[in-house]
């Protein structure tokens, strides 16, 4: 099998019905989102276990994705009236609840695979795409189906590209915000390793 990645390329562009935070039913297009960042969030089925967990993380953070310009999009296989029935089963009996970000429906599963996480062309992988402003993508993980991800590393990667891009600098490994990048040269390379790499 071979596998190519999408980072550094462009986002392929979808149009797709999904059911949005008020419960309403619409059309959505990632081109829209131009002018912001945003994190695709696969998931492999409604009604499971690790994918409601991952949800409900990412909800509990949705302000903080939104406070850096951040739109969150999740996106599996199932209908539209499967996301709204999950969103209306309450927590306890196995639903989500009223999550405060657009949930996809790709039901022919031409988004997944045209990024590449189709999975024995039934379920999509747990695929993030961190996009950025132009439709660029800028990061992703795809972890397989047992496996969730870490919304903190998610936020922090936002950071990072946020910085890059407004600093021109580079970020090392286990940047948080607010502490010291890189300068991308052979200098501000070993200044930083100088005074950090113990």
């Amino acid at each position: 099998m071979c596998l190519t990645t999408l980072v550094t390329q462009q986002a392929p562009d979808f149009t797709a019905e999904a059911v949005f935070p008020d419960n309403t039913f619409g059309s959505i297009t990632l081109s829209g989102y131009k002018g912001k960042y945003v994190l695709l969030l696969f998931y492999p089925l409604d009604f499971t276990f690790v994918c409601p967990s991952e949800i409900l993380a990412f909800n509990k953070r949705i302000n903080d994705f939104k406070n850096k310009n951040c739109e969150v999009v999740a996106i599996s296989v199932d209908s539209k009236f499967t996301h709204l029935a999950w969103k209306n089963t309450t927590v306890d009996n196995g639903g989500i609840g009223n999550v405060q970000f657009p949930m996809v429906q790709d039901l022919n599963k031409e988004i997944a695979k045209s990024y590449g996480i189709l999975f024995n062309g039934s379920v999509a992988l747990r695929g993030l795409f961190l996009i950025d402003p132009t439709g660029k993508v800028r990061h992703c993980v795809i972890n397989d189906l047992p496996l969730g991800r870490s919304v903190i590393e998610a936020l922090r990667m936002v950071d990072a590209v946020q910085f890059s891009d407004t600093h021109g600098e580079v970020c090392p490994a286990n940047w948080q915000e607010g502490e010291e990048a890189m300068q991308p040269t052979a200098e501000g390379v070993a200044s930083y390793l100088a005074k950090h790499a113990q």
